[in-house]
């Protein structure tokens, strides 16, 4: 079954879904890209790793209201209402912050006979958009890329958090596409995009004069949505985590009633 949005679909972006779906679509850029590129260049799967507790977790509160068949959470832990502290003679259950290991996947283009770092292409996760050590540890990496004379290109399909810097700030949209050529800094290409939009294709940046393959993201969503069976997962007759406003809510009810998902 097809995703029934025309662009993002914004039930992907619940924190339970998100990291699945950034996996499989960092791997099928990678299948796309792999035999057109071949073979002055290869397409290298990289993952960046660091630790936090999950006192910061991105699930922490969140009602658990997109799944299909999943029990939701209970009063108790999804309101913060202060209750009072029990005899002294009675313990306390509290929560003590657990390490929890960070893995972000990432893709490389590299030349095959120098080993030269192309293009880098990442999808911006929920962690890269909150203050916290992803981001700091995202942002390091994005500074070092463009510094260099390497491509970036920086894939954002998040509505929840603070985007990427860049100077036009009165650019705003639900999610966005950034195409920076190293030859080109520091100008770059924003394709900036809205829940109601299909997602914008885009060429690829390699070395000067070579063919620069077209990046159809919106095709692969729709393989990686009906592969995975994620229209087994989602229960639409729920709203989406993170919530939409209300004129876009309005729009996604009616669309969804029109696909008899309502």
């Amino acid at each position: 079954m097809p995703s029934p949005f025309p662009g993002m679909n914004p039930y992907l972006e619940h924190p339970e879904l998100f990291p699945g779906f950034h996996h499989w679509l960092i791997i099928e850029i990678a299948r796309l890209l792999s035999p057109q590129l071949r073979p002055k260049y290869r397409v290298a799967v990289e993952v960046r790793m660091y630790e936090t507790t999950d006192e910061n977790s991105l699930l922490v509160g969140i009602p658990d209201v997109t799944v299909k068949s999943r029990q939701t959470a209970t009063d108790s832990t999804i309101n913060n209402v202060a209750v009072a502290a029990p005899a002294a003679t009675e313990p306390v259950r509290v929560t003590v912050p657990m390490p929890v290991t960070i893995k972000e996947g990432y893709l490389e283009v590299r030349e095959v006979e120098t080993e030269a770092l192309i293009t880098t292409i990442e999808i911006v996760s929920p962690t890269n958009n909150r203050a916290e050590k992803g981001r700091q540890m995202y942002e390091e990496k994005r500074y070092q890329v463009l510094g260099s004379r390497t491509n970036l290109v920086e894939i954002d399909l998040l509505r929840k958090g603070e985007p990427m810097p860049f100077f036009d700030k009165n650019i705003e949209s639900h999610y966005r596409i950034l195409v920076c050529r190293g030859d080109k800094r520091p100008y770059a290409d924003l394709y900036a995009f809205n829940l109601q939009d299909v997602i914008p294709t885009f060429s690829l940046p390699l070395r000067s004069g070579d063919t620069e393959p077209v990046l159809n993201l919106q095709a692969l969503l729709n393989e990686v949505y009906d592969v995975s069976g994620y229209d087994l997962v989602v229960d639409y007759s729920q709203e989406p985590v993170p919530a939409l406003s209300e004129k876009d809510a309005a729009w996604a009810d009616a669309l969804l009633q029109e696909k008899g998902l309502r």
